[in-house]
């Protein structure tokens, strides 16, 4: 108890890291809920649809987003970078013409990705749900891409005026919708169209309420609408393009390497078998729950302290947000090791079997969440190249042990293997950005990768 007072008793004195609980607190709340609502209707999901229908959704979703990950140019990362220093010298017409960029850059990307969706449904089903018959679900399930055209752009805006909580808001509501259908799927005995298509409104609803939301509070930041401005008149245009075809490669690699999982599993076994896998991971993700909102908080925090070169500053506000975030995972990771195997049972008596796989992807999940700046740390300091060198290592190493590996040794093995990718990546990331304040504090110009 004397450790939580301490860290309250920081929190409380630190007036950043303050503002980074408190912005944090409000996603940490809706999202709280929302986690608990997307675990009763997953589970809902599982019963109804058995390991290999639900295993075929987590599919058919996963492949959707893999595509559209793979061609996105994460414009949050570009707006938050150099919109938010724009935002703070108070240029709005160069953040007018960044947000423009972002903009129409992302609505493309989401065309395009769309239609390779549509084209490529008969290999996805050949080759990730091998179950014919499913391309209308790739197909159909890919119109929420078309819905999220402003995603990136619209997070990166509401994290640069502080309003990144409304976030929490909107996924809410959305995930609120999805479990009213599934759970009415569930008592009626529906059926596995039924439970995409909620899932499916649910992108929906949250991708354009995101674009609503960030029109509206992008508008009062630079008084005018962003797209009567002159992308021209951007003065690093081409150190933006560098920066986001980086980024793209950087979180591209993320998105195959780590993101796609469930891909991974149908790919090298089945269906069922991405099912009991799914199962596990959606569990380990609630380790994700205040993560994910201290990412969107700190990151802009990061890029003000490093535009401001207070390095003494920056390298204690690291220390705390990851003593808070180590306290907050250890505790959690306890709980699941204690209670893991009856969280699965609830998901049905035949998932208890992926136990295994929950406790190997928990090492990993671990070290990943409880050093979450590191690649946001790169990003701020311009470095987006170094996190792809330390991504794609510690992917290929990863997806060439799991050819040799995971057919043999089965999805805990994939497990594994994922948490042995969290240790290698984010190690060198940590240990890279760490490096690049110690060489600002000393003004010694680095010589190592950027």
């Amino acid at each position: 108890m004397s450790l939580f007072r301490k860290l309250w008793s920081v929190i409380n004195e630190d007036v950043l890291l303050g503002k980074v609980v408190r912005n944090s607190a409000h996603l940490f709340s809706s999202n709280s809920l929302s986690l608990v609502l997307s675990m009763v209707q997953g589970i809902l999901a599982a019963r109804l649809l058995g390991p290999a229908g639900y295993g075929l959704v987590g599919i058919v979703m996963g492949y959707a987003s893999t595509i559209n990950g793979l061609l996105s140019f994460r414009m949050s990362e570009l707006v938050v970078r150099y919109g938010g220093e724009y935002l703070e010298r108070g240029e709005r017409d160069k953040a007018a013409a960044l947000v423009k960029a972002a903009s129409l850059t992302e609505g493309a990307v989401s065309v395009i990705a769309f239609l390779v969706v549509v084209l490529s449904a008969g290999l996805a089903t050949r080759y990730f749900a091998k179950t014919p018959g499913t391309e209308s679900l790739f197909i159909v399930y890919a119109l929420g891409l078309l819905a999220n055209f402003n995603i990136e752009t619209s997070t990166g805006i509401l994290q640069v005026t502080d309003k990144i909580r409304l976030q929490g808001v909107i996924n809410l509501f959305q995930t609120i919708t999805t479990a009213a259908i599934i759970t009415a799927a569930f008592f009626l005995q529906g059926n596995l169209q039924i439970v995409l298509g909620a899932y499916l409104l649910g992108k929906m609803i949250l991708g354009l309420g995101m674009f609503i939301t960030a029109q509206v509070h992008l508008r009062r930041a630079i008084q005018r609408s962003w797209w009567t401005a002159s992308i021209r008149s951007l003065p690093a245009f081409k150190e933006m393009a560098k920066f986001s075809i980086s980024s793209n490669l950087s979180a591209t690699a993320i998105l195959v390497f780590r993101e796609s999982e469930i891909l991974w599993v149908g790919f090298f076994l089945s269906s069922e078998a991405a099912g009991y896998y799914k199962a596990a991971y959606s569990i380990i993700l609630l380790l994700a729950l205040p993560v994910h909102p201290l990412i969107l908080t700190v990151h802009p925090e990061l890029n003000r302290l490093i535009v401001q070169k207070a390095w003494p500053r920056l390298r204690d506000f690291l220390r705390k947000v990851t003593t808070l975030s180590f306290v907050y995972n250890f505790a959690l990771g306890l709980g699941l090791v204690l209670f893991g195997r009856w969280i699965l049972w609830i998901y049905g008596e035949q998932y208890t079997v992926a136990y295994p796989a929950l406790m190997a992807l928990l090492v990993g999940m671990v070290f990943n969440f409880t050093l979450f700046w590191n690649r946001p740390l790169l990003l701020s300091f311009s470095l987006p190249t170094f996190p792809l060198i330390a991504i794609v290592t510690a992917g290929l190493l990863k997806v060439g042990l799991a050819f040799l590996l995971v057919p043999r040794y089965g999805y805990v093995m994939e497990a594994a293997l994922l948490s042995l990718y969290y240790i290698v990546s984010v190690g060198l990331m940590v240990w890279r950005g760490l490096d690049e304040i110690r060489h600002q504090e000393t003004g010694v110009v680095s010589g190592s990768v950027s």
